[in-house]
């Protein structure tokens, strides 16, 4: 069992920056780790994933303006979020699971995920 916490959601401005946390509780380490949203009307979107060996990936949606990072001492994944827009407000996840190949879009439908962190951009 793979327990994930996310933190870090809220409001801001388009053009601006926010950044998500994700703290992994238990001893399970999954080998991929990463984040997808979900908008209200719309369909579950990867967006980025870290799999252990350091491999990362992202959505063309979000490429360049989205970071993803972990800190392995404190369990704890990252999004740093650039240049929002409106269009990426949704309720954001933590995901992860076991799948070595470890794409952005294999992390849509994760084995494990975080109850979700509400970002919404204002334009």
């Amino acid at each position: 069992q793979v327990q994930l916490v996310e933190s870090g959601g809220g409001s801001v401005q388009a053009g601006g920056s926010l950044k998500l946390a994700c703290t992994r509780i238990g001893s399970s380490n999954p080998y991929c780790m990463g984040w997808f949203r979900q908008a209200p009307g719309k369909e579950r979107e990867g967006l980025a994933g870290l799999a252990a060996d350091g491999r990362t990936s992202y959505a063309d949606s979000v490429k360049g303006r989205f970071t993803i990072s972990k800190d392995n001492a404190k369990n704890t994944l990252y999004l740093e979020m650039n240049s929002l827009k409106h269009d990426d407000t949704a309720m954001y996840y933590c995901a992860a699971d076991y799948v070595v190949r470890c794409s952005y879009a294999d992390l849509s439908q994760p084995g494990f995920r975080g109850q979700g962190t509400q970002v919404t951009v204002s334009s």
